[in-house]
C-alpha cells in the first residue's frame, strides 16, 4: 500500500506552505518515535501520570440484561477522563524533542483540548486551543478547565461554529508558523502522517485490550465496538486486531434523531468519498459536494468526515460501519448507569447503544469489548435537560 494512503483514502491535499511542515513531520516521527529515549519517557507519563494501563472490566449486570458477556475498557479512568490524553501526550513529547515552543489544536467535546493542555504543560509548551462558538457554549466545563490550565482558548465564529471549522482555521494559523508551532491534531483525520501518527499513539488502547482479554478470559474477544468521527478512539482499540479475521469490529456513528434529520452523522449512510482539511476520506456532503454539517447530541461526532484508515476498513468490509439515533443514547446512558453506576460520555453512550438495541447480533457465548472512551461529566447538564427539563 502506498505510503499515507488506505487504498484510494488518505494523501497530502495541501497547500505548498504546508508541505515542508508535514515533510518534517513525517521525518521526525519515524526518527524519534522508535528510539529508547522516547519510549521510555512516553510509557513513563502513560503510566505515572495517565494511569496506565486502564482497566478491562467486566459488566456482569449489563452482560446479564443483554445475554452474553461484556467488558469495558475503561479509558473514562485515563487522566482527564477520556482517551485523548494517549495522543496528546505522545504529540507534545514528539514537539519538544523537535524543538518547537508552542502547540496549536481543535476540539469540540473538549476532552482533546483539555488533554493537549495538560500535556503541553506536562513539556514546558504554550497552549491554544481552537474550538466553535456552539461547542464553547455547550462545553463550558471543559472551556473552564482549559482556561484554569492556561490554555488560550480561540473561539472560532466561522462557518456553523463547530469542530470542522475550528479544524480550519488551526491549520490556516499552524500554515503561518509551522517552523515554532506543532499541530497537535485529535483524531485519525487531516493529511499525512496525522492519520498514522495519531492511531500509532492511540493503539496502546488495543494492545492492552488483547493482553488483558487473554488473562481474563484466555482468548480473543468476539466482537470490540467504539464510537466514532474521526476515528481515533476506535482505531486505537481495532489495531491489534485487524488482521484477526474473526474478531468482528464495530464504529457506531451518531444518527441524530433521524437518518433525514438533519443533525445526522451518519457519514457512512449518507456521505461519499472527497478531500476534507488535507485527505480523502468519507465526507458528509450535499448533491452539490459542499460538506453537510451534523449537530448530534454528543459534540465529539460532529466531525463530517471519518478519517481515511477508518474509511477504507469500512469500504473493504474489515469494519462494520453502524449508527444509533438520540433517543437510545439517552436510554443508554441511563441503562449504563442503572447497571454499572456509570456515567458515559455521549459519545461513549453511542457505543454501548448499539450493543445494548442489536443484542440479536451476538450470541450467548460471545465476549464483546465495549471501548468506554471517556466519562459523561462533561455532558451532565445536557443528560439532565433531557430528562428533567430545564
Amino acid at each position: 500500500m502506498e505510503k499515507g494512503r488506505f487504498g484510494k483514502y488518505g494523501g497530502q491535499y495541501v497547500s505548498e506552505t504546508l508541505m515542508q511542515a508535514l515533510i518534517e513531520l513525517e521525518e521526525a516521527f519515524e526518527r524519534i518515535y522508535p528510539t529508547s529515549e522516547f519510549q521510555g519517557e512516553f510509557k513513563g507519563l502513560l503510566r505515572d501520570y495517565g494511569g496506565r494501563p486502564t482497566p478491562l472490566y467486566y459488566a456482569r449486570n449489563f452482560s446479564k440484561l443483554v445475554g452474553f458477556k461484556v467488558y469495558l475498557k475503561r479509558e473514562d479512568l485515563l487522566c482527564g477522563g477520556s482517551h485523548k490524553l494517549n495522543n496528546a501526550l505522545g504529540q507534545a513529547l514528539l514537539a519538544k524533542k523537535m524543538g518547537k515552543k508552542r502547540l496549536i489544536t481543535e476540539t469540540a467535546a473538549g476532552q482533546h483540548g483539555l488533554a493537549t493542555a495538560m500535556a503541553g504543560n506536562i513539556c514546558g509548551l504554550k497552549t491554544e486551543i481552537f474550538m466553535g462558538v456552539k461547542d464553547i457554549q455547550r462545553q463550558a466545563t471543559n472551556v473552564k478547565k482549559m482556561k484554569l490550565l492556561g490554555a488560550k482558548i480561540k473561539p472560532v465564529k466561522t462557518g456553523t461554529g463547530v469542530l470542522k471549522d475550528a479544524v480550519s482555521e488551526t491549520l490556516r494559523e499552524w500554515a503561518t508558523c509551522s517552523r515554532t508551532t506543532h499541530y497537535l491534531i485529535g483524531s485519525t483525520v487531516g493529511p499525512h502522517p496525522f492519520p498514522t501518527i495519531v492511531a500509532t499513539f492511540q493503539s496502546v488502547i488495543g494492545n492492552e485490550i488483547r493482553q488483558q482479554i487473554i488473562e481474563k478470559e484466555g482468548r480473543l474477544p468476539d466482537a470490540i465496538v467504539a464510537c466514532g468521527s474521526g476515528g481515533s478512539n476506535a482505531l486505537g482499540a481495532f489495531k491489534p486486531f485487524i488482521e484477526k479475521e474473526d474478531v468482528k469490529l464495530y464504529f457506531v456513528e451518531g444518527g441524530g434523531e433521524s437518518l433525514e434529520a438533519d443533525n445526522s452523522a451518519a457519514a457512512f449512510q449518507l456521505g461519499k468519498p472527497g478531500v476534507l482539511h488535507g485527505s480523502l476520506m468519507q465526507i458528509m456532503q450535499d448533491e452539490h459536494g459542499q460538506i453537510r454539517p451534523s449537530r448530534t447530541r454528543a459534540a465529539g461526532l460532529n466531525y463530517p468526515g471519518r478519517g481515511p484508515e477508518i474509511s477504507y476498513l469500512c469500504e473493504t468490509g474489515r469494519v462494520k460501519p453502524c449508527y444509533v439515533f438520540d433517543h437510545e443514547i439517552f436510554e443508554a446512558v441511563k441503562v449504563m448507569g442503572r447497571t454499572e453506576g456509570l456515567i458515559p460520555a455521549l459519545e461513549t453512550a453511542h457505543a454501548i447503544a448499539y450493543v445494548l438495541n442489536h443484542k440479536e447480533e451476538f450470541s450467548k457465548d460471545e465476549i464483546v469489548i465495549i471501548n468506554y472512551s471517556g466519562r459523561g461529566d462533561k455532558d451532565i447538564e445536557t443528560i439532565l435537560r433531557y430528562f428533567y427539563g430545564s
